[in-house]
């Protein structure tokens, strides 16, 4: 299926990308409620999700070495499950990264607001989209250079916040003496108990959503088996450390009980050592995270919406490639469902109270229908090696202590979305992700019901 389109990307544009897609506004915006729930106990929960993440990762690298193909997890579904979860990835897929970028563009527009007040929101956000729709179509190395230098920025940011950090936990600046870290356990540590750990683990859970971006990619790859390795042997400990050492930070700094009266942690961190224009600096920053969010979501999504129609679930216009073999009618289509999030911020107050909330539950439900494709992943690769057994026996990139690792990794998951539905401001995001993969099920069965699909998802 991905025999058209084009190996322009390499490892560094693959590793680059999977920070991009899972390091973003859920560090920067997001730390201060996780922090809420848990207290400096929320350092284990990034932690644990990093390792569960990791064997996630494994499985799909155990695979992508074997297939290396463009919708990898969606088309395992359907090779080593049942077609109705390949069908059920590919859209739940192209369901999360449009909410997730009709989100990203209007919050682009928010963002804006920093440095001009009176501007509307919603004319940054198409500003941004049809930067981001036009670099796409230009080739894949186009959108991976721009992932790459969207997700340095943000890089470079954490590692500079984690040394400015370390020079005041340890030295002390502008007559502040040193903090230490005693702060992380002398004002507790599991502050909500076991309900709000679990709480807060949800929320850690779903700001890494976007790490299988690399099997998205995997069509695209250039030398597919060794920068798929490398990318993925890689990343997951640069997240952790970036997760893991931002939060260590910010939790030695300030007291985990007062850092919601400080505003951003970021933007307090480096203003603490003079950096006056630390509030521009942060916002600049959010902004190339919002722009990537936006980014992977066009890319992903219209690789899926690619795949779908490869599949004769979409009309065969999907399956257009201009001259750089990117799927420009996809692409287009994709950047198009974006932007109707901008018209839905206009629209939705004015028809109804309270309709921003509405938007914030819609966005959210993206968390269930992303977590889709780490379930098929973890099942999919038990079977993997059910049926491919001679593969193995020279596989450099096996996943470790499978199939035990694969199983506790989804018990994992199963425990997660329990406290999702527990949580009340986590309940109604979950039924609503809940409501959209019963409907694409019954709309699968009702339309392959005792027939067979010839092209991929068969019954």
């Amino acid at each position: 299926m991905a025999k058209n389109l084009e190996r322009k990307l390499s490892t560094r544009h693959m590793q680059m990308i999977a920070l991009g897609g899972t390091i973003g506004v859920g560090l920067f915006m997001g730390a201060k409620s996780t922090i809420g729930w848990t207290g400096p106990s929320v350092l284990l929960d990034y932690g644990i999700a990093g390792i569960f993440l990791y064997m996630i990762m494994r499985a799909l690298g155990e695979m992508l070495y074997v297939h290396p193909i463009t919708g990898s997890f969606s088309q395992f579904a359907s090779m080593y499950m049942h077609p109705v979860f390949g069908y059920l990835t590919a859209w739940s897929n192209v369901f999360q990264y449009i909410v997730v970028g009709m989100s990203e563009v209007i919050a682009i527009g928010t963002y804006m607001e920093y440095w001009w007040p009176s501007l509307p929101n919603w004319i940054p956000g198409i500003i941004a989209i049809v930067f981001l729709c036009i670099a796409n179509l230009i080739s894949v190395s186009a959108f991976g250079e721009l992932e790459y230098w969207f997700a340095l920025i943000k890089v470079v940011t954490i590692i500079a916040m984690i040394l400015v950090g370390l020079v005041l936990i340890v030295f002390g600046l502008n007559g502040i003496g040193p903090t230490g870290i005693s702060n992380i356990w002398s004002h507790g540590f599991f502050t909500g108990g076991v309900k709000g750990f679990f709480f807060a683990l949800a929320i850690v859970i779903a700001s890494y959503q976007g790490i299988e971006l690399i099997g998205v990619t995997a069509g695209e790859a250039e030398n597919p088996k060794h920068t798929l390795v490398e990318a993925i042997q890689s990343t997951i400990g640069r997240i952790l450390i970036f997760y893991i050492g931002a939060i260590f930070v910010i939790l030695s700094i300030y007291p985990w009980d007062k850092i919601n009266n400080i505003g951003s942690p970021f933007v307090e961190t480096f203003a603490q050592v003079g950096i006056t224009a630390a509030a521009a600096i942060i916002n600049f920053v959010v902004v190339t995270a919002a722009l990537s969010g936006s980014n992977s979501g066009i890319y992903s999504a219209s690789r899926m919406t690619y795949l779908l129609a490869s599949e004769k679930e979409l009309p065969k216009k999907f399956l257009k490639l201009n001259r750089h073999g990117v799927p420009y009618y996809a692409v287009i289509s994709i950047s198009a469902g974006i932007l109707m999030g901008l018209v839905l911020n206009v629209i939705l107050p004015m028809l109804f109270n309270g309709a921003n909330q509405i938007f914030v539950y819609v966005y959210s439900s993206s968390v269930l229908p992303g977590m889709v494709p780490w379930v098929v992943i973890l099942i999919s690769q038990i079977e993997f090696r059910k049926q491919h057994p001679e593969e193995l026996e020279n596989h450099p990139f096996k996943m470790p202590f499978s199939p035990y690792s694969n199983y506790i990794t989804l018990i994992f998951l199963a425990v997660t979305l329990v406290f999702m539905f527990l949580n009340d401001a986590t309940r109604i995001p979950l039924i609503i992700g809940i409501l959209f993969l019963i409907v694409m099920t019954i709309i699968y069965f009702a339309k392959y019901n005792n027939k067979q699909h010839d092209d991929g998802f068969k019954n």
